[in-house]
């Protein structure tokens, strides 16, 4: 004879009420997070649009003449301006284009030989132990320490292991058909090191998540494609690619986004914090067009980025500059926030083009 189940469990309202604890708990500190990021952002946008309370000076003085006609620190003027010694006349001209000349390098160099590779151990490799070792050095890579790779940058590319002596003045010249560059040896200070070095640092985080985006294409689609009579080539290049593409998108564009907010292998490998000049003297688009023997020479100028001169002025004794590197923030944050917006969208429209 069974026993009939009770219909009332005595631990049963105690488990509602733990229940209902951590359920407060978890809503509790999404909007704790929410309020303090929310606070954070506010005095920094407070920042960018004003500028420290000064003491009163006579109402005819220069000085108060002056700061009636200074526009807030984020302005049109801040965006198309070098960096001064004077804060009210400087701007992140420089650094602005530095940053953009470094994400660009940064993906030339990194989506070929990320999603490549990504394509190799996916599609082409077998399993083994020596794809099992290089899948976890993958994983290791990601997880190591910006500075670790300025250490690593500082000696591969700006100084090249000593193979070159500075002082000697070498250069590699190269012959282009209506022009020439001379290619610093060793690199030096330059962008394309700080472009190296940054590839170093998201190289890993681009290959595994190609990786992850090229898995998650169903193997029917490969069967489908043999069977139609497809090599392994065409069924990768015209299958599995394109409908990975959303996720390996994806996975650079934020892989970027981390690039560009680095500061610390910048620093290491000795970029500059107060430059009056843009890498190859691009300070538009037109003049690409303009100078396109600059576009050449821009990776081997010295440089700056957003990070380090807002580094430079947070830690300035002028309270001034504090404004200033508020304004920076923002506009770093703001473009970091495109590029995440970007990569949503991206990947929101080709997944609805996708259907499998």
């Amino acid at each position: 004879m069974s026993v009939p189940a009770k219909l009332h469990e005595p631990n049963l309202a105690r488990r509602h009420r733990i229940g209902q604890a951590f359920e407060w708990l978890c809503c509790g500190s999404t909007w704790f997070g929410i309020v303090v990021l929310g606070v954070l952002l506010l005095s920094v946008g407070w920042k960018a649009v004003t500028w420290p309370t000064e003491k009163a000076k006579p109402e005819n003085s220069p000085a108060t003449a002056e700061v009636r006609q200074t526009s807030a620190p984020l302005s049109q003027k801040f965006l198309t301006s070098y960096d001064s010694r004077k804060p009210r006349e400087a701007g992140i001209l420089a650094a602005l284009w530095g940053s953009l000349w470094l994400i660009v390098l940064v993906a030339l160099f990194s989506v070929p030989i990320g999603v490549g590779s990504a394509v190799y151990l996916e599609e082409y490799s077998n399993e083994g132990r020596l794809k099992r070792l290089i899948q976890v050095n993958l994983s290791n890579l990601a997880g190591v320490p910006s500075i670790v790779y300025g250490i690593l940058g500082m000696t591969a590319f700006v100084k090249m292991f000593g193979l070159f002596h500075k002082e000697e003045g070498k250069s590699l010249v190269i012959n282009l058909l209506f022009t020439t560059v001379d290619v610093p040896l060793p690199f030096d200070r330059t962008l394309i090191s700080g472009a190296l070095t940054l590839t170093l640092l998201v190289l890993p985080t681009v290959i595994v998540a190609s990786q992850e985006a090229l898995r998650a294409v169903p193997s029917s689609i490969r069967t489908a494609s043999y069977a139609l009579g497809a090599t392994q080539w065409q069924t990768i290049r015209h299958q599995v690619v394109p409908a990975a593409l959303p996720g390996i998108m994806t996975g650079v564009i934020l892989a970027l986004s981390r690039a560009m907010g680095e500061a610390a292998p910048l620093m290491l490998i000795g970029a500059l914090t107060y430059v009056a000049y843009t890498p190859g003297e691009i300070t538009n688009i037109s003049d690409i067009f303009k100078n396109p023997q600059g576009l050449l020479d821009a990776p081997f100028d010295k440089f700056t980025a957003l990070p380090l001169q807002i580094y430079n002025w947070i830690n300035h004794p002028r309270a001034e500059y504090a404004h200033l590197a508020a304004a920076g923030i923002v506009v770093l944050l703001s473009i970091l926030l495109l590029m995440n917006t970007a990569a949503i969208l991206i990947r929101h429209r080709f997944q609805k083009q996708t259907r499998w």
